[in-house]
């Protein structure tokens, strides 16, 4: 039997000084909590609440308040400029830090951009700078995703011939999804095709069903999302991201979870992730069995769930790749496909056709 771990193991982090720009739900229970529990050193944040930034920065013993980026760079001085800001406001937060002499790192949030295009231009702009570029694509470090990520890599499911995840959880959209391009492609679907590409690789092939959110009043076509990826080696995944699940907000009894499973020529896996209970802690879990012993389902289990305990790791990811010189595992460079997915997510969904990262890819 082969156990795998729910997490890499922490390596010893460079003395590296982290400055965070935003003070959403995001940054103060994920972020700022892992941290914390790491002994990470936050020397500054920023935040448009001057009153909210204040509170933030008491409970975490953080020194630098500031209001604007400029100032947050100045005053503190960071070695990683931290962002979880709106998808529309990140690109001003990334050109700004670039010019900073002394920084020399960014972690940025997901989605790196609303398009391809911009995404594009701002791994460009931080590789003349000079800075390492990391995109929080943290579903990566779910105990039971990166779990599986270990299974795969030893070929104990021999072939892969079909991944699923089945979400049934509602989100709470921020205001500032309104008037994006896209709600449900670029917000919720970017966790699991995401996942998809760090367990499969990119697709060849996608094809992508939406309807409206019958609870989400503002104009959005991607609601209810649901997707097929094909490659050419015959292995397929697919989704249903469904943000309705059923009438639990208007009285309705609640049924929501997300659960994936994964099936290959030598064996099968199973999990579910802990997410839709949040506030409450619920680990991850994963089940796996294989015809190295038929019969046999193997089941780990940890106390590791995905809030907020995986939030630590794209950061040690980027401390280490900043300290040793290596490749991250969620690159700028490697965003740029998880980009090209949603494009062709959402490019299928709108025009009712098969459509290709490739197209994006190519450009």
């Amino acid at each position: 039997m082969f156990l795998p771990q729910p997490h890499p193991l922490m390596p010893l982090l460079p003395k590296l000084r982290i400055a965070i720009a935003g003070t959403g739900f995001i940054i103060e229970d994920c972020h700022l909590v892992a941290y914390k529990k790491a002994g990470l050193e936050v020397v500054g944040i920023m935040g448009r609440d001057a009153e909210k930034t204040a509170r933030i920065a008491k409970k975490f013993e953080i020194g630098v308040v500031a209001q604007s980026v400029e100032e947050l760079l100045e005053k503190s001085r960071p070695d990683i400029l931290d962002i979880a800001v709106p998808p529309l406001v990140q690109p001003g937060v990334i050109e700004t830090a670039v010019q900073s002499p002394t920084l020399k790192a960014i972690l940025a949030q997901k989605p790196l951009a609303m398009s391809y295009e911009e995404g594009r231009r701002l791994v460009s702009l931080c590789a003349k700078a000079g800075k390492l570029l990391g995109v929080n694509q943290n579903m990566r470090f779910d105990p039971s995703v990166y779990a599986l990520k270990q299974i795969l890599e030893r070929g104990l499911l021999g072939d892969a011939l079909l991944a699923t995840i089945d979400m049934r959880a509602v989100p709470h959209w921020m205001p500032w999804a309104k008037g994006l391009r896209s709600l449900s492609t670029w917000i919720m679907s970017i966790h699991h095709l995401d996942t998809f590409r760090y367990w499969l690789g990119t697709p060849d092939r996608v094809f992508a069903s939406f309807r409206k959110d019958p609870r989400t009043h503002f104009a959005h076509e991607d609601g209810i999302n649901l997707y097929i990826l094909e490659y050419e080696s015959g292995a397929r995944a697919s989704a249903w991201d469904d943000v309705w699940a059923g009438p639990v907000k208007e009285g309705g009894a609640p049924s929501m979870e997300i659960r994936w499973r994964f099936e290959g020529t030598r064996g099968v896996a199973k999990g579910a992730i802990g997410w839709p209970e949040w506030p409450n802690r619920v680990p991850s879990t994963i089940d796996y069995s294989t015809l190295d012993e038929p019969g046999v389902w193997f089941q780990p289990r940890w106390n590791a769930a995905w809030f907020p305990d995986a939030f630590i790791w794209p950061m040690a990811d980027l401390m280490v790749g900043l300290a040793q010189g290596r490749t991250l595992f969620a690159s700028g460079d490697d965003n740029l496909e998880t980009l090209a997915l949603l494009e062709a997510i959402h490019d299928s969904g709108t025009k009712h056709q098969v459509s290709s990262p490739s197209l994006w890819l190519k450009k």
